[in-house]
């Protein structure tokens, strides 16, 4: 199963590689050379497969966990000021997604959109230190009564130049639904009340949607 996203740039480069093989066929004669050209364009293809696949995940919806967004790997746990929304201090989670990690943006938990919005920016690589103030980005705020409020941010990186972000102010989120997408490459930020319990380490792989990244501390 492919992303949307991905497929007008899946049936584009279907064609490329398709009339691309054609023309291999037709005028390079030393088969060698046309074979390595060929499995060079067919790996290409999977690759832009395997970037856009939007695997079907279960997510035990429970108010009091916070799930991991996107697929990835831990980079970031420490304490920040949260500047932008919360204007106070928060527990930061990082995901770092590399090209080969599935790209869909799941919501953390479910409850009301009550902050969506967009800022252009640069493209520096999405592990700089002020990625996340520099950098194409969303700002997303979903709230629940049980966990309270918890931000998310989708950040582009050197590789990624679009994101997608499906939340709207005053959406109803479900937790591990897809939320967006971001193109080749880049990292998700939470931003967490201070009591929350982290339930991961730093270089902790995590499955968006699935791996539980904090409990709320009762």
């Amino acid at each position: 199963m492919f992303h949307k996203e991905g497929h007008k740039i899946i049936f584009i480069t279907f064609v490329i590689v398709v009339a691309c093989f054609l023309l291999v066929d037709s005028f390079i004669s030393i088969r060698w050379l046309a074979t390595v050209i060929m499995i060079t364009l067919l790996m290409f293809l999977i690759l832009i497969l395997q970037f856009f696949r939007n695997p079907k995940r279960l997510t035990s919806i429970n108010d009091k966990y916070v799930v991991s967004p996107v697929d990835g790997k831990v980079v970031v746990i420490e304490e920040v000021f949260e500047k932008e929304y919360f204007k106070e201090k928060r527990l930061q989670v990082s995901v770092f997604m590399s090209p080969i990690n599935v790209h869909v943006t799941r919501y953390p938990i479910s409850g009301n959109v009550i902050f969506s919005k967009y800022h252009p920016g640069k493209y520096l690589v999405a592990w700089h230190p002020k990625a996340s103030e520099k950098n194409e980005r969303t700002t997303v705020v979903v709230e629940n009564e049980t966990y309270g409020k918890v931000l998310y941010r989708q950040i582009a990186g050197a590789l990624a130049k679009r994101i997608v972000n499906y939340a709207k102010q005053n959406d109803k989120a479900i937790q591990g639904t897809d939320s967006g997408f971001i193109k080749f490459g880049s990292r998700v930020d939470l931003f967490l009340p201070l009591d929350t319990n982290i339930k991961v380490a730093l270089n902790q792989k995590v499955r968006g949607g699935e791996s539980v990244i904090a409990e709320i501390n009762e």
